[in-house]
């Protein structure tokens, strides 16, 4: 698929800032377990901290398309910060631009877009992964104000983040229907990080657990209708898998053209290991997963610009996508040989990365069961 201008120019900004900014810090990001500020004020000034946002709500007013090529080149060189930009932007931003109200808008896009304020979506629980509709956080009805009590789970950008969309049954239920969304400002008392998780890859992004204890959220805070926040949910998730495809396409991409660059360079048998047939054939497959996925990608990214039905193809486009990127970081230490193995050379860590794809944001059973269910619907 040939990008017209306007989509070049973001790919050239996010490319050269991702080569030139991020890159020489990601060995550091992921040993470090942190991103640096320095960073992330950086992607806040060249306004991948609201790429989608409208210009009126301090946002670079660009699409959903230009949000998943900056994700990508960004997580081409490190997927912690990939993700970063990822959970930000589709996960706490877009439910607050769709189902937000005028003054929802105006009192927390700014913040988020270019104000420097980081922002989460605390949906999972200990025992509410998959099965959202079993969460048991509540939200008990004080007058002028709810207090949410509960537990939530691997939150991304937990740590840093100041402003959270947050489910929470609203109605004694056992199922979704009782489910209610709100904007709650991380600084209210009650709220705490119980633990921060220690991960197999994108190290340097937070993975928090959280505690929410009688937190105060004003009534005006409830986004979207009220016991409709499981609507809210599925909607965000649909797009947010998008910006997780992104991300594995990203890591896929790194891991490819750093193995192709060393296939060319490693000698064996007196010529470069990229004459050998074996090595051809594992590149040649990783290039073409990669196409795939960047296809898929690119069609999810243009419905979900024209309002269209997107829910399928964005699955889709997360399991092809985080699969083939799994499956591209194995082969990549494979043409590194021993030397992948090693964390001298950055296949392990893409490697490491790669795996988190197939988990969050739906499983990839999970989305499965997406398709599957589409596809029976026709």
């Amino acid at each position: 698929m040939l990008l017209d201008e306007n989509y070049k120019e973001i790919r050239d900004l996010a490319a050269k800032f991702s080569d030139n900014e991020v890159a020489p810090l990601a060995q550091e990001i992921d040993l470090n377990s942190l991103i640096p500020k320095a960073i992330i004020d950086k992607l806040y000034a060249n306004g991948f901290m609201g790429v989608f946002v409208p210009e009126q709500y301090g946002g670079a007013g660009m699409d959903y398309l230009d949000y998943s090529i900056v994700v990508e080149e960004l997580s081409r060189n490190c997927a912690s910060t990939g993700v970063l930009v990822s959970a930000h932007n589709s996960l706490c931003i877009w439910p607050i631009l769709n189902f937000g109200t005028e003054e929802q808008k105006k009192k927390f896009l700014p913040d988020l877009a270019s104000g420097g304020k980081i922002g989460c979506f605390c949906l999972s629980e200990p025992n509410a992964g998959s099965d959202a509709g079993s969460l048991t956080t509540f939200a008990e009805d004080c007058g002028d104000h709810y207090e949410i009590s509960g537990v939530k789970n691997f939150i991304t950008n937990g740590k840093e983040a100041e402003i959270a969309v947050v489910f929470a049954k609203t109605s004694k239920t056992d199922n979704y229907k009782g489910i209610s969304a709100f904007i709650v400002e991380t600084k209210t008392e009650g709220w705490s990080i119980l633990k921060l998780e220690d991960k197999l890859g994108i190290k340097g992004s937070s993975t928090a657990q959280i505690a929410l204890d009688k937190v105060k959220v004003p009534k005006e805070n409830l986004l979207g209708d009220y016991e409709k926040g499981f609507r809210v949910a599925m909607a965000t998730l649909d797009g947010g898998r998008i910006g997780i495809a992104a991300q594995a396409l990203g890591i896929a991409r790194g891991a490819f053209e750093y193995a192709l660059n060393y296939s060319k360079e490693r000698v064996q048998f007196g010529k470069p290991i990229s004459h050998l047939q074996a090595v051809q054939f594992m590149l040649a497959d990783m290039s073409t997963k990669i196409a795939a996925s960047k296809l898929l990608i690119y069609d999810s990214s243009i419905r979900k610009n024209k309002s269209e039905n997107y829910s399928l193809q964005a699955a889709q486009a997360k399991l092809f996508a985080a699969e083939a990127a799994m499956w591209i970081t194995t082969k990549a230490i494979q043409v590194c040989g021993g030397n992948g193995y090693t964390k001298e050379y950055p296949v392990e860590r893409y490697f490491r990365d790669a795996k988190i794809t197939e988990i969050y944001e739906g499983t990839s059973e999970v989305q499965r069961l997406v398709i599957a269910s589409s596809e029976l619907k026709k």
